[in-house]
């Protein structure tokens, strides 16, 4: 259902607000008094004892009418959810005729007391009601019919997900399970917090407006400062603010906030997103490791109340330790040859004899990470830690103490995708200085991705960094694993869209 297209309601709710104007009646009062909600009503009404309810005020969303002559019932959604309210003629003898004027959508107030319907329905039985808000186009509430066989159907369902995700504040009052999936970000990014808040770690906040883009491989989106007349990038990522406070000597930080960056859209990416990113001093990603499966695994424990959690029909433990694995022992077990020691040629010619579409100048950390990513992702279901990359891949993650050519960095994937990515912090600043140079060149080949040099975080670890283990974890995909959903869109309120054809 097209809400543009209904002009004919459109037209006639715009006559109905003039009635009530005419009338004298306010149709957007400026605030209304509640003593209740429905879910309070609903668990707590005791047919042997109604006196505690008999006298309640509500407010809420019409989202269904049965009109019978004398007799109204509506149902009304609140935050909390729906319950019946009746209205009889007899007792409102100057407002009944009123109802007429109203329609599914409108907020009204009611007070009255509450009882059990014949039907056994506990409902709200009006006094008096108040008009809150004139609902001027309508909202697609799907209608259930059963047919001879007594199967249901629904009607009207508002199921585009494209319309869905544009007017997310639709989806919102007509699809409850939505409503659902957002209580539990909010619960998820508050357990977050307060997890890392009890160990004693500080929430600070940085710059989203960088002068120059660090932290992460990435585009970045670009603004301009009429006042400095200079260029600014929408962060990509917090690290490199966040390893400026280790050096000031904070030693643990930690931020939950948006990033941004300048690259397509898909399933598993939004141009902005949310993450944590948390630095520790005197720790390395051994440590980071064991901090994200208690962090996890207490998470988990305290939403489902079991280390079970069940995505796309498949059960996924959280039970402590998570399986842990060397990339390069994947590559070998998948692609039956150590890739280690493999230039860039060979590398292509391999990437090309497993079907994979790579540009002729790709380079050997982009047909590594395509490798990865199309071979061995997608079969990394429970919680593993695929562990030691190249250098080539992480310039910001210190050496391998002990195999040479390795860093230490591990990323979580879980269902198919990352969800968290560590490193033990890079804080030799002469290494880091070699890194972003190695970074300078490839951009110089055109990868647009690859990281800027930044002179004042060499000088931050010139001063002097301590050693440090650091985590990102996104919490979209964390969200989207933990409330089953397929797409990041599904865990955004308001996700990036395409501008409609009439907005161009």
């Amino acid at each position: 259902m097209d809400i543009n297209e209904l002009n004919d309601q459109r037209l006639r709710r715009r006559e109905e607000l003039k009635f009530f104007e005419e009338k004298g009646i306010e149709p957007y009062p400026y605030s209304y008094s509640t003593t209740h909600t429905a879910k309070f009503i609903l668990e707590n009404f005791d047919d042997t004892n109604p006196a505690p309810l008999s006298n309640v005020s509500i407010a809420g969303r019409i989202m269904t009418f049965r009109r019978m002559g004398k007799a109204t019932f509506c149902d009304l959604q609140d935050e909390t959810g729906r319950i019946q309210v009746y209205f009889r003629k007899d007792d409102l003898p100057e407002m009944y005729d009123l109802l007429k004027y109203l329609d599914i959508g409108d907020i009204i107030g009611v007070e009255g007391f509450v009882f059990r319907t014949k039907m056994g329905e506990i409902t709200v039985h009006t006094r008096n009601f108040t008009l809150l808000c004139k609902s001027l186009t309508p909202i697609p509430v799907p209608k259930i019919e059963e047919d001879e066989k007594g199967n249901k159907i629904v009607h009207d369902q508002f199921t585009d997900k494209e319309l869905r995700y544009r007017r997310r504040y639709v989806d919102l009052i007509v699809n409850s399970e939505v409503r659902e999936v957002f209580r539990k970000r909010a619960k998820i990014i508050s357990f977050i917090r307060n997890y890392l808040d009890n160990r004693g770690w500080l929430e600070v906040e940085t710059p989203i407006l960088q002068p120059i883009y660090g932290g992460a491989t990435a585009r970045p989106f670009i603004t301009h400062h009429n006042a400095l007349d200079i260029d600014l990038y929408l962060r990509i990522a917090d690290e490199l603010y966040l390893k400026r406070l280790i050096v000031g000597g904070f030693e643990g930080v930690y931020e939950i906030g948006k990033n941004f960056r300048n690259e397509g859209m898909d399933r598993m990416h939004n141009p902005e997103f949310t993450a944590l990113e948390i630095y520790v001093a005197y720790k390395d990603y051994f440590w980071v490791m064991e901090l994200v499966e208690d962090l996890l695994n207490s998470l988990v424990l305290n939403i489902f109340n079991s280390d079970k959690i069940v995505y796309n029909g498949t059960i996924i433990s959280f039970e402590k330790p998570f399986q842990k694995v060397d990339m390069f022992d994947l590559f070998t077990k998948f692609i039956g040859e150590d890739l280690l020691s493999k230039d860039e040629i060979e590398l292509f010619k391999i990437a090309k004899r497993l079907g994979l579409e790579l540009p002729e100048n790709s380079n050997k950390v982009k047909i590594l990470d395509e490798i990865f990513s199309e071979i061995i992702q997608p079969t990394l279901i429970q919680p593993t830690f695929v562990k030691d990359y190249p250098i080539e891949m992480s310039p910001l993650a210190k050496k391998h103490r002990s195999k040479p050519g390795l860093v230490e960095r591990f990323e979580l994937f879980i269902c198919g995708f990352e969800i968290a990515n560590a490193f033990s912090e890079l804080n030799d600043p002469r290494d880091q200085r070699e890194r972003f140079e190695e970074q300078a060149k490839l951009r110089a080949k055109g990868d647009e991705e690859a990281m800027v040099l930044d002179e004042d975080f060499i000088y931050a670890l010139e001063v002097g960094m301590p050693p440090t283990g650091g985590l990102g974890i996104g919490i979209d995909r964390l969200v989207m694993l933990l409330t089953d959903q397929k797409s990041i869109r599904d865990v955004i309120l308001f996700p990036q869209m395409k501008l409609e054809p009439k907005n161009l």
